[in-house]
């Protein structure tokens, strides 16, 4: 859920938190915007400071995606590979995997985007560093279909494929919803998932499925 601007000013404020201040207000600037239309003076008018003193504190406009970037990336992987196990065989993985992302967003939910920026100039570091983000998601996305695959006895490589691309698409789906109805908490997302899969289970249990 996104957190209306302060504009509180900083005079007084530790130099840690001031710093602070400027990456939750950019996270929201970069979240809502996106990296192309995001504005170094918007970020620092959502803070109460000037365009010089972000600059001191955070550098560059990449430099700042990269200051907000770097958290997310790390919170989602961690807490992804905690919520799949140690072999990707935990019980009712693809549930938890949700709750521990819509638990890791929580509070910052725009976050998501800063991850998944598609107006992030090509061949810059913001681009490469986020690109090994994706990657490294997709890679435990696709270990853990592959896995629900294996407990329903199918071994094919392309429905393991074609599940992936289902499951990323519809994670960033679900997202999207969540951050268009902030009265929902992890736990009610989560849950509404668990009905929504017991649903879609019962589309094809009448035996026409493929």
């Amino acid at each position: 859920m996104a957190t209306p601007p302060s504009k509180a000013g900083t005079k007084g404020v530790p130099r840690q938190h001031r710093r602070q201040q400027m990456l939750d207000a950019a996270t929201q600037e970069f979240g809502t915007r996106g990296y192309a239309a995001a504005s170094l003076p918007a970020i620092a008018a959502r803070v109460g400071v000037t365009k010089t003193l972000l600059h001191q504190y955070v550098g560059t406009k990449e430099d700042l995606y990269l200051a907000c970037l770097i958290p997310v990336g790390d919170r989602l992987l961690d807490t992804i590979r905690a919520a799949m196990g140690p072999d990707g065989t935990a019980a009712h993985t693809p549930l938890r995997v949700l709750h521990s992302i819509f638990t890791a967003l929580e509070g910052q939910r725009e976050a998501w985007f800063v991850l998944y920026d598609t107006t992030l100039p090509t061949g810059g570091e913001a681009a490469r560093r986020a690109a090994e983000y994706w990657a490294a998601i997709d890679r435990l996305a696709a270990d853990g279909t592959a896995e629900l695959l294996r407990t329903t006895g199918s071994t094919d490589p392309l429905d393991a494929d074609a599940l992936t691309y289902v499951w990323r698409d519809l994670v960033a789906t679900l997202v999207r919803w969540w951050v268009k109805h902030p009265e929902q908490t992890p736990a009610a997302m989560t849950q509404r998932c668990a009905r929504l899969f017991a649903a879609a289970g019962g589309l094809t249990s009448d035996g026409h499925s493929g």
